[in-house]
């Protein structure tokens, strides 16, 4: 058995988790705040209450040595006891943290094999540092050869940069129709949250009514469980920086504009930046006015969308789930007497 915690902001780390698990040899129990329809690839799934209820939290960071334990708040007290019980009555071979500094700290103290997922953006502060110190591996979710950030780099023989994690990796890429009458543009949000809506699109749309604007997860306007052929039919997609979009995009090879959204430790900025530097997308900063954006939809639309190879989505959960098998027997056969 392998636990694998799945953090409860945006949807981004349940949509890596469904990638990578079912190529896993061994049954997995999600441990998690979210809520997990079905189908889903866990065996079990442990639900655990929030740590982020209260309304006056005390001494979160304990003096600055970990991100998030309020003092005397339930539902931290009742999470890390589930994740302990559950831990010693299915002795697992190993746990994926995916993200979390705290849970990361319970599981090795309990001595079980850690698996953590890396995050991009500045992460030098003493919480991740410690969490990258006494993981037994590390999972990057982009490719080295795109950037290797100096904070990860005393950790890199224990570090496996697999590419960019997308839930639809195998799924077949539709291409748009040719010929057309309008562009479309498809301005995907995501659960974790933006600072473009559905109405400032709506504004910016009707300024520019030559293409035809589509929208998925923004604040007000439609969403949808399968997003993959509205990606596929968009001669631009506009999305956030963040990562399982980003993988989305890359994987439907579609021309894309990229709007970082602010996030802790510049984490889509640092993302927004590689896609700049090596020409996988058009990044704009801030909000762009009309006039910016017919700029920014030209570039894109004149960009090479077979950039995107570059960021390594196909083989990426395999990569993944090699990673955590490795992990596992290595630390199997370590503990063999």
């Amino acid at each position: 058995m392998i636990g694998y915690y799945i953090h409860h902001h945006g949807s981004g780390h349940l949509n890596r988790a469904i990638s990578i698990c079912p190529r896993l040899r061994r049954p997995v129990t999600a441990l998690t705040s979210l809520h997990i329809p079905r189908p889903h690839p866990f065996a079990n799934v442990v639900a655990l209450p929030r740590d982020d209820a209260g309304t006056r939290p005390v001494n979160p960071t304990a003096n600055g040595a970990l991100h998030w334990v309020p003092h005397n708040d339930e539902g931290l007290m009742t999470r890390m006891a589930l994740i302990a019980q559950w831990i010693e009555t299915a002795r697992p071979a190993a746990v994926v943290v995916d993200v979390s500094v705290e849970v990361a700290l319970v599981v090795r103290l309990l001595g079980v094999p850690l698996i953590v997922m890396a995050m991009p953006g500045e992460r030098t502060d003493g919480p991740h540092a410690l969490v990258h110190q006494i993981a037994d591996h590390i999972i990057a979710a982009w490719p080295r050869e795109l950037h290797e950030p100096e904070w990860l780099r005393a950790y890199a023989a224990k570090t496996s940069y697999v590419g960019g994690l997308s839930r639809f990796e195998h799924r077949e890429v539709l291409h748009p129709v040719q010929d057309r009458a309008a562009s479309v543009l498809l301005v995907l949000g995501g659960a974790g949250g933006c600072d473009f809506d559905q109405a400032t699109v709506e504004a910016t749309a009707a300024q520019i009514p030559e293409i035809t604007w589509k929208t998925l997860g923004l604040r007000g306007g439609p969403r949808t469980a399968d997003p993959w052929p509205d990606i596929c039919a968009a001669d631009v997609v506009i999305t956030h920086a963040g990562q399982s979009c980003v993988a989305d995009v890359a994987t439907a090879r579609r021309p894309a504009v990229v709007l970082p959204q602010s996030r802790p430790y510049r984490e889509q900025d640092v993302t927004a930046e590689m896609l700049r530097r090596h020409r996988l997308a058009v990044v704009a900063d801030g909000r762009p006015d009309y006039r910016a954006w017919r700029c920014l939809i030209a570039q894109a639309r004149g960009s090479d969308p077979n950039r995107w190879h570059q960021w390594q989505t196909t083989g990426a959960a395999a990569r993944a789930a090699e990673a955590i098998e490795t992990t596992v027997s290595k630390h199997a056969r370590a503990n063999v007497r």
